[in-house]
């Protein structure tokens, strides 16, 4: 590396690298954002002024920013539809690269870009940063301990009751290939699988409904929407099958007559015990025949593996990254996990559209 500082370029300045990206960046140290690019150049200037270097470089084509050689980091924040295009490209231009979430908008994409990875020998992670709040990493510290023993059922929970977002091209199947479920219940389903270190699915059954999103005038968190406009689903669910025999049950919904509402949890059962995220982290079980629930402090920091006290899980997801990449380590998030995250909320889809349950090979 040229000096001290890595060079960082980001492609799509919008809500995703404003709310979590580029503020986790300015906050690691060594790290310099030199390069911005959005379609709408007013966008990447802010961005330049609010996290960039002196003399950062705008761009309004990715292709024009990954020629410059300095470059070695490229942080993907643009809609879904070209995750892979331009985190494929960037692996090609000699950069490693953090995708946001989802990896990709089909899972046939999501290995076009493992395929690139393994052919430039870049790094690449996807954007899951709630595997850094302080409850999932006690959590995945105690399912590698294998203290609940083999966890058989799970539930992964990404429900809102009215939170749908209304602005840029979160309503647009085409631009997004998805709603609540491949916006939010990926986050559900990636910490689940994560805790079970089981990403082996057998088959899945799914549904996903457009019934409250054909509404007028609907109360919302942000607004009224458009239901012309409304082309994702409002709700979806799926049944996960493991090769091994364990179930998984995902919810996911922007608005949905329930006040049972949670997102980015999962609730674990297992042999030995369980543990959820219901009311903070509790862990349960059974000794010298009784039952027990525990309620883990999570305000204190005080557990001896996690160090990161006082810090937001996505700043902790970006030094962790950079890390990575600076000292040659395997990403936290490594992709062949994101890619079965991509195909399962897939197959959720094929099984809505087809009434069929669909099986992996």
């Amino acid at each position: 590396m040229g000096d001290f500082f890595m060079k960082v370029g980001i492609i799509g300045c919008g809500g995703i690298a404003n709310g979590k990206h580029m503020p986790s960046l300015k906050q690691v140290e060594g790290v310099e954002m030199v390069a911005f690019c959005d379609t709408i150049p007013e966008r990447a200037e802010q961005a330049k002024r609010d996290f960039g270097s002196k003399n950062a470089s705008v761009y309004t084509d990715y292709r024009e920013l990954l020629k410059d050689s300095e470059i070695e980091v490229v942080h993907v924040c643009t809609p879904n539809i070209s995750h892979a295009e331009i985190t494929i490209a960037s692996l090609y231009a000699d950069k490693h690269v953090m995708c946001e979430k989802p990896m990709a908008k089909t899972a046939e994409e999501a290995r076009a870009m493992i395929e690139a990875r393994d052919a430039t020998g870049k790094k690449l992670t996807i954007g899951y940063q709630n595997r850094f709040r302080k409850d999932s990493s006690f959590l995945h510290a105690i399912c590698a301990e294998e203290r609940l023993g083999e966890i058989y059922y799970a539930k992964a929970k990404a429900i809102r009751r009215r939170a749908v977002p209304t602005w840029g091209v979160f309503l647009d199947e085409e631009a997004q290939g998805g709603g609540p479920l491949i916006d939010i219940g990926t986050h559900a389903l990636d910490l689940t699988l994560w805790m079970m270190q089981n990403y082996k699915p057998k088959y899945v059954v799914g549904n996903s409904y457009h019934k409250l999103s054909q509404t007028k005038n609907a109360a919302n968190a942000w607004g009224a929407w458009d239901p012309e406009k409304f082309t994702v689903e409002d709700s979806a669910f799926g049944f996960i099958t493991m090769e091994n025999g364990a179930t998984i049950v995902l919810e996911s919904s922007w608005a949905l007559n329930s006040l049972d509402v949670g997102e980015a949890k999962t609730t674990l059962c297992g042999t030995l015990g369980g543990a959820d995220m219901e009311d903070g982290l509790r862990i349960n079980g059974e000794e010298h025949g009784l039952t027990y629930t525990k309620h883990v402090d999570l305000e204190t920091g005080g557990v001896d593996f996690y160090d990161g006290a006082g810090e937001t899980a996505e700043l902790l997801e970006a030094k962790a990254w950079i890390d990575a990449v600076r000292n040659d380590k395997e990403p936290v998030v490594k992709p062949e996990e994101a890619l079965v995250v991509t195909e399962i909320l897939e197959a959720i889809y094929k099984s809505s559209q087809t009434g069929e349950p669909v099986f992996f090979k």
